[in-house]
């Protein structure tokens, strides 16, 4: 059944669990992720991006999800992650889209503030929740204390954001970033920061850039010819200790990612006479389900729907 992040979202804060949120591009990221709900009883949240519509196409997408939908015994909600603009926002709106997250977290905070709250006000005249973001993501570039202090979420912003836009749930950073490449050294990630934020604001708090880059993906898409070097994530233990201190959505994008890749490479390498496109997708849609199922036991989600 298709709901919003909302509905799923209040459920797993009361209860201390995390949802995920998995972003998909076709149609075999999107069967790993409902296949994997529809085994783990989780709820869950199938995720795309702009570029993602660009790759697929908006209604292409949708219309995938909305079918599994039908016949999926979990709740899903589908979600635009990263809206750049209205215009995104009302096509996905159109397409029946569940859930918006719009972006403004580059812009300066009064900007972002009345960007936020003109997509609120949309969206939910269509019964439609929405997703803000406030803070950058911090990557490896920050090199100094100063510089990595100053893209994080400020807690006093966070609640003011929160009361004058009447987001559904705020996307915040406390130190991750997105991709595969997340530390030069270790994890250092503001937990006393999601302490204060979680004081202040009531929303679901949402945690980007959490995927963990797990070492055997990475051995083993280095092993069948990957250039990986360098890969870092977030620790699975940091990650329990978000959700204990009031993350309730994580995004998840990289590690499906790199899961594909690493068996797309390897079933190549292995049979290189190969050429049914099923038979070199299927497995990397497999290896795609896994990790969804790890992340969805990790998160706590998992027999709750």
């Amino acid at each position: 059944m298709l709901v919003t992040n909302k509905e799923i979202l209040i459920k797993a804060q009361k209860a201390a669990y995390a949802i995920g949120a998995f972003n998909i591009q076709n149609l075999e990221s999107l069967l790993a992720v409902v296949d994997a709900a529809a085994e783990e009883r989780s709820p869950i949240i199938v995720a795309v991006t702009p570029g993602a519509i660009k790759y697929g196409g908006l209604n292409y997408l949708a219309r995938l999800v909305k079918t599994a939908a039908e016949t999926m015994p979990v709740p899903i909600s589908l979600h635009l992650d990263h809206g750049e603009d209205v215009e995104t926002v009302k096509k996905c709106l159109e397409a029946g889209f569940t859930s918006v997250m719009i972006d403004g977290s580059h812009l300066p905070i009064e900007e972002n503030i009345a960007l936020t709250r003109r997509i609120v006000d949309i969206s939910h005249q269509k019964g439609v929740s929405v997703e803000g973001e406030l803070g950058r993501l911090a990557g490896v570039e920050e090199k100094t204390v100063e510089e990595r202090k100053a893209v994080l979420t400020d807690p006093r912003e966070a609640e003011e954001f929160v009361k004058r836009t009447n987001v559904d749930a705020l996307a915040i950073s406390i130190g991750t970033s997105h991709g595969a490449y997340k530390f030069k050294g270790e994890p250092q990630l503001d937990f006393e920061r999601l302490k204060q934020i979680r004081e202040r604001v009531e929303v679901p708090l949402v945690l980007h850039g959490a995927s963990s880059v797990p070492q055997w993906i990475i051995e083993k898409a280095t092993k069948y010819g990957a250039e990986l070097a360098g890969a870092k994530g977030i620790p699975e233990d940091h990650i329990r200790k978000a959700i204990s201190l009031g993350i309730t959505k994580i995004n998840i994008d990289t590690d499906l990612r790199l899961a594909f890749t690493a068996t797309v490479r390897e079933v190549l390498m292995n049979s290189p006479k190969e050429f049914d496109p099923r038979k070199i997708l299927g497995p990397a849609k497999e290896a795609m389900k896994e990790v969804v199922k790890a992340k969805m036991r990790l998160f706590g989600s998992s027999g709750k729907a």
